[in-house]
């Protein structure tokens, strides 16, 4: 009786949240309609150009509030990317001097992860049981974001874990990729990736295995995944609190390689480490970035597979065709044999869950849903022992595959005496790589975001795994950046003739069974720009080096509806 009455209030809560988010929506007659010439100049025009209207009192704030809440609400409409909805009290922010419209980011609305405090709303994580949890002011990143002008406007849609390349929860429903709605946007800062790549300008999301880069790949978009202690990460909800064997990190995503640039700027300017105690005090390192803006000749490690799931016919075109931009801009191409990747898979999976899943499932009530995914992790940290091994055994001897079964073995709750050991493993790895980078001397590596592009809906039930690419970075804490470059085109990424899944490990066949170029169509493709620790001027000032090298090849966003 006690788990149907839990149920009962996990339905009324739910939907709770989305009579009032509905109600919000319906309240805003004026942000809908068609857009308007001056609505299209503000979304196309640099984002400098803005704040030096507005800091002239040449643009007002709300006007800019005008385009971007027209923009989050037809993004929603053909998402569902938006959660709680903020645009009422935003205009009441630009009225009462709550804002700074000196600052940095004068009257710029950024979207925000639904885990991002904001006073006077929930930040739910998609847990039913985080309804009403409102708080009573803002997180100091929220402050932050205000001292330096920013509007805060809508926060987006996540899944529940935090674990998951979907975004998807029962508290607001499913979000969908905004060029295939059969197709994830990415996660679990999906809401962002959709409302940015739709018209958005900038936004914040976390990252602890992929979560702002694969959503960029996914649906389109720029992102940057900064070092731990860079970005500011206090006043945040969240689905795993307590979990450092892999730090969450906060980063910035945006809609132009140009805006994410100037946020990141922006942000690092306004001393976050006055705001939030884990910020290194480390300023904006102008001559770090004029270094690796005007460098003649850069030498670029390649990483064309993580050794668990070579690139799909998609992900290795969007690579090569980079490879050549750059090779034909003059910079040296280096085939790398970097320390083992999936050694880092190994690692960075059994951290971070090493509380046996039970952190993100002491939020969830009777009935509620969970990601396939994270579904699935559960599933084999609860099969007991004797099964697992015995499951171990014929995945290793019967089928042979030492990648699936090396990740099986161990899969159960760690002790704190095996959680030590395997970050004192985490250290002599991420070691090895440093001394690995000194003798390969090399400026910046470049690989694929993901194995494949985006996920179907309920697909990391089967890739659940497949997320080496990214992993190996948080593993590692690189500051890592990620570009579209391309879109599917069923033409000519096909797999090959005589391509047989089953010859793959289980990890390869779980993403692979989700392949299909025809499907897949026009979906976007993006790739990887890896420097060393602490390097955002860096990574940002390569970025732009690389589109530059890709010229009238460079990936076009997708214009206003």
């Amino acid at each position: 009786m006690v788990f149907f009455l839990e149920y009962l209030q996990h339905r009324r809560d739910c939907q709770f949240k989305q009579d009032e988010r509905a109600q919000r929506i319906k309240s805003l007659s004026r942000y809908r309609g068609p857009f308007t010439p001056q609505d299209r100049k503000i979304v196309d025009r640099p984002i400098e150009q803005l704040v030096e209207d507005v800091h002239k009192g040449v643009l007002e704030p709300s006007a800019l509030l005008d385009t971007y809440g027209k923009v989050a609400l037809k993004a929603h409409e053909k998402t569902n990317c938006v959660t709680e909805v903020m645009i009422s009290e935003a205009e009441g922010w630009i009225r009462d001097g709550s804002i700074n419209f000196q600052g940095p980011l004068a009257g710029i609305p950024v979207s925000l992860k639904d885990t991002i405090n904001v006073g006077g709303f929930d930040s739910t994580v998609g847990f039913s049981s985080f309804v009403g949890n409102t708080y009573a002011e803002d997180g100091p990143t929220v402050r932050l974001l205000k001292d330096a002008g920013a509007v805060p406007y809508v926060k987006t849609n996540l899944p529940t874990t935090l674990l998951s390349f979907e975004s998807t929860n029962d508290v607001w429903g499913r979000c969908t990729n905004p060029h295939n709605s059969k197709y994830s946007p990415g996660g679990s800062t999906g809401g962002e990736s959709a409302l940015l790549a739709l018209g958005g300008r900038i936004g914040i999301g976390s990252d602890v295995a992929g979560s702002v880069r694969v959503p960029a790949h996914f649906s389109g978009i720029y992102s940057l995944r900064c070092s731990t202690g860079r970005w500011p990460k206090a006043g945040f909800a969240t689905s795993m609190p307590g979990q450092e064997g892999v730090p969450s990190v906060y980063s910035p995503m945006a809609r132009t390689l140009n805006d994410l640039t100037y946020f990141t700027q922006a942000v690092i300017g306004m001393k976050p480490w006055k705001y939030d105690y884990s910020v290194h005090p480390l300023p904006w390192r102008s001559n770090a970035e004029r270094e690796y803006a005007t460098k003649s000749k850069f030498r670029v490690g390649i990483m064309r597979t993580d050794g668990v799931v070579d690139p799909s016919p998609a992900c290795r075109r969007a690579l090569e065709e980079t490879e050549m931009a750059l090779k034909v801009a003059g910079h040296e191409i280096v085939e790398i044999d970097p320390p083992s990747p999936y050694e880092a898979l190994y690692l960075g999976a059994h951290l971070l869950n090493a509380d046996g899943c039970q952190m993100f499932k002491s939020f969830m009530r009777y009935g509620e849903w969970n990601d396939p995914g994270a579904d699935q992790m559960d599933w084999l940290m609860r099969l007991s022992r004797p099964l697992k091994y015995i499951y171990y055994l014929w995945v290793k001897y019967v089928r042979r595959d030492d990648i699936w079964a090396g990740l099986i073995k161990g899969w159960h709750q760690k002790t704190a005496y095996e959680n030590w050991q395997l970050v004192a493993k985490r250290e002599a790895y991420r070691s090895r790589w440093f001394e690995w980078w000194n003798k390969a001397d090399l400026d910046f590596i470049l690989t694929p975001t993901n194995a494949t592009p985006a996920v179907p809906h309920d697909g990391m039930k089967d890739a659940v795994s497949s997320c080496g690419y990214t992993f190996l970075f948080n593993v590692l804490d690189c500051t890592t950046g990620c570009i579209p470059i391309t879109h599917v085109d069923k033409e000519v990424d096909g797999l090959p003739a005589g391509f047989d899944i089953r010859k793959l490990n289980g990890v390869a066949q779980g993403a692979y069974k989700l392949y299909d170029a025809k499907a897949m169509h026009g979906l976007p493709v993006g790739i990887q720009v890896v420097g060393r620790r602490l390097e955002e001027e860096k990574v940002l000032a390569i970025m732009k080096r690389v589109e530059d090298a890709l010229g009238n090849g460079k990936y076009k966003q997708l214009e206003l509806d």
